[in-house]
């Protein structure tokens, strides 16, 4: 995941669980020409050349679809505006190799999360 000035509180990444990393990474580089960084067995970012996002088997697939993820400067405050606006934190602000995130429900029930770098 990446983040530069001027992203706070945009989209800046989209994640999609997915059942075989490897399976994943043939078909979106073969039909798409994306190109990928291992980080692990559990998790690789896909460049399409515009967006970065991931493919990790860290959780069921979604049959809903990605997990869409916001950049905080500030992960604290931010958890405490959407928690303020009424949002139900599904997922604890956790680590992970870069960063922090924790994953909340909007009012409509989509789930979407929010890192910041560590």
């Amino acid at each position: 995941m990446s983040s530069s000035e001027g992203n706070n509180h945009r989209i800046d990444n989209i994640e999609f669980n997915v059942a075989d990393i490897a399976r994943s990474k043939a078909f979106y580089g073969e039909v798409f020409g994306w190109t990928f960084t291992d980080y692990g067995p559990g998790y690789t970012e896909f460049n399409d050349g515009r967006l970065r996002g991931g493919f990790t088997t860290d959780g069921p697939v979604r049959a809903g679809g990605p997990l869409v993820i916001l950049y905080a400067d500030d992960l604290d405050a931010t958890q405490a505006r959407v928690e303020n606006a009424g949002a139900a934190i599904s997922t604890p602000a956790f680590d992970f190799p870069g960063g922090r995130r924790f994953h909340f429900r909007d009012p409509d029930g989509y789930e979407l999360a929010v890192w910041t770098a560590a």
